[in-house]
């Protein structure tokens, strides 16, 4: 199977030009290979690069060196080189993103801030709300609250705006940025669902999870980006019962693209 991300010596360096000059490096030489149907979570202490990586695939950050190629409609294309037109298609298509916070956009709905990415794929109007709905009553967000504009609405609220916006269309590429951490287990349990829906039906997801017990439902392996010398091993979900996630990783030896 060929895979649909592959990461090919990935650096990212952040210059602070108002602390003359000083330069940090959070990624070094990172490559792996990411496949359909499967669901990886990424590990590591706080600055080491988990949601900079994410925001990398997605475009937000620039890389510093390396390559991020995403088969997007049958051709392999590096979007960190890419032009803005080609990234906003594949967002539109191929990546989706669920950030830590919902972007709220002030006097539009919940709803038409959920069904978005459908009308942008030219989806039927009244299909797209009809999907919105279905998923915003699946995240429990009562319907008197449906044509209200998100920025009234709790944390928690938000939260779950954002991540039906997320699963409402298809991607290939999922990536998820701690989705449960504003989450009561009701509706944590709930976004463990659609995930697994979404890797059952071929998404390739990538996210970061600080909840031991989600990490142990959701991961097929981890990566723990902490770590500069990083094993081949796969870890499976048998191994996640039983293992410390923060000691587990697979990645490459020797900056070499990782085979899985």
């Amino acid at each position: 199977m060929d895979p649909i991300l592959n990461i090919i010596n990935l650096c990212k360096d952040f210059v602070f030009h108002h602390q003359q000059g000083t330069q940090i490096s959070v990624l070094e030489n990172f490559s792996m290979k990411f496949f359909p149907g499967q669901a990886s979570i990424l590990t590591g202490p706080s600055g080491s690069g988990k949601s900079t990586l994410l925001r990398m695939i997605y475009a937000t950050y620039r890389t510093s060196k390396g390559n991020i190629f995403i088969r997007h409609q049958k051709q392999s294309v590096d979007i960190a080189t890419a032009c803005p037109g080609k990234i906003y298609e594949i967002r539109r298509e191929t990546i989706g993103y669920v950030s830590q916070f919902l972007r709220v956009v002030p006097r539009v709905s919940a709803l038409d801030t959920v069904i978005e990415p459908l009308i942008l794929r030219n989806m039927n109007p009244g299909l797209a709300q009809k999907k919105g709905r279905q998923i915003l009553a699946r995240l429990g967000i009562p319907e008197n609250l449906w044509h209200l504009s998100a920025s009234t609405f709790s944390g928690g609220e938000q939260q779950r705006i954002n991540l039906a916006r997320g699963f409402v269309a298809p991607y290939p590429i999922l990536l998820l940025d701690e989705p449960t951490a504003s989450l009561d287990p009701n509706n944590r349990a709930i976004v463990i669902e659609l995930i697994q829906e979404a890797v059952q039906k071929g998404s390739c997801v990538l996210g970061v999870f600080h909840n031991r017990s989600d990490q142990e439902k959701i991961a097929d392996r981890t990566i723990d980006l902490s770590k500069k010398d990083l094993s081949k091993k796969d870890l499976s979900k048998k191994d996640l019962s039983t293992k410390d996630l923060s000691k587990e990783n697979l990645s490459q030896k020797n900056n070499q693209p990782m085979e899985v």
